[in-house]
């Protein structure tokens, strides 16, 4: 893997932060409304919470004020949410909470998702390879939502044997329905893109090759096959990976799950901008960060992708 290329990389990617942050400012500068809506403060209460809060000065001072705090980790404070709280220690177990169940939804829908892909592409036209493309079907149709809810009715109200409600006293148990609810969507997808890039690399060249200078079946799939879709599947899992990790609003709601999805939400309808742009801005950088590691992923699963001047020539 070129250094040069992954410098070039990590530089882009830090001017399209400062661009969506930018982005965000002017956009939220012109939000109808304000933080301080309510009908009880007179337009000079207004008018001193503003200049407290620095939200007097032009738009151009505030982003160089605000850039400049942010690289010491300084985010600012929420206006409405939780008044003057420092939102890092407002969004600091929230987050964890939020890329832990992610990360766990993520990591069943790879281990299931690529189960069934490639089964289903060994058996190809075959009752596993029917249900197979059933279940993706129906995985990726039906919101995370609705299994959500059948889940929460099944297990926690029926059978009463896993909790409705997410508890910090027992955080793995508690997540195992909103984790299952948040997979399903990433099984479907991984098994249909699995499937596909499967049946195609088994059918290539080099794989009939191999088959006919006596290698073994079972070296053959895990060795070359696997290795050759994988990285097209890498492009799926990473905007899965991100959507997963940041938070997912309903699910978080059903289960109680203290996340930063509905957060969000609220700091959008109060206004709340230090909060809107920090989790703006935070799932952007991590968007932006785990696209740069799946490209140098590509590299390390096919020794032949080299990166020269910023293009990958086999």
């Amino acid at each position: 893997m070129n250094a040069k290329y992954i410098l070039k990389r990590i530089a882009l990617s830090a001017f399209t932060l400062l661009v969506i942050l930018l982005i965000l400012f002017i956009l939220l500068e012109f939000m109808p409304g304000s933080p301080f809506n309510d009908e009880k403060l007179s337009e000079e209460q207004i008018a001193v919470l503003y200049q407290k809060y620095g939200l007097d000065k032009p738009i151009a001072v505030r982003f160089g004020i605000y850039v400049k705090n942010m690289l010491t980790g300084d985010f600012g404070v929420s206006y409405v949410l939780h008044k003057n709280m420092p939102i890092t220690q407002m969004l600091k177990g929230r987050l964890q909470v939020s890329a832990r169940i992610g990360f766990q939804a993520l990591l069943v829908g790879l281990i299931f998702g690529l189960i069934l892909g490639i089964s289903a592409a060994l058996h190809q036209n075959s009752p596993l390879d029917t249900g197979t493309t059933l279940l993706s079907l129906i995985g990726a149709s039906v919101p995370s939502y609705v299994f959500a809810l059948l889940l929460s009715y099944i297990f926690a109200f029926r059978l009463k044997i896993l909790p409705l409600f997410y508890s910090t006293h027992d955080e793995f148990v508690s997540s195992i329905l909103p984790t299952i609810a948040l997979g399903m969507s990433p099984i479907a997808s991984i098994a249909r893109f699995s499937r596909t890039e499967m049946i195609e690399v088994l059918g290539s060249d080099f794989i009939t090759l191999a088959e006919a200078k006596g290698i073994r079946r079972l070296p053959v799939i895990f060795r070359h096959a696997l290795r050759n879709a994988l990285i097209p599947i890498l492009t799926v899992v990473a905007p899965l990976m991100v959507s997963l990790m940041t938070g997912s609003t309903v699910v978080e709601t059903i289960f109680s799950v203290p996340g930063i999805g509905s957060v969000f939400v609220e700091s959008i309808q109060v206004n709340d901008y230090n909060v809107v742009i920090a989790l703006s801005f935070i799932m952007s950088a991590f968007y932006i960060v785990v696209m740069l590691i799946v490209d140098i992923l590509y590299g390390i699963i096919d020794p032949r992708i080299r990166v020269q001047g910023g293009s990958k020539n086999a």
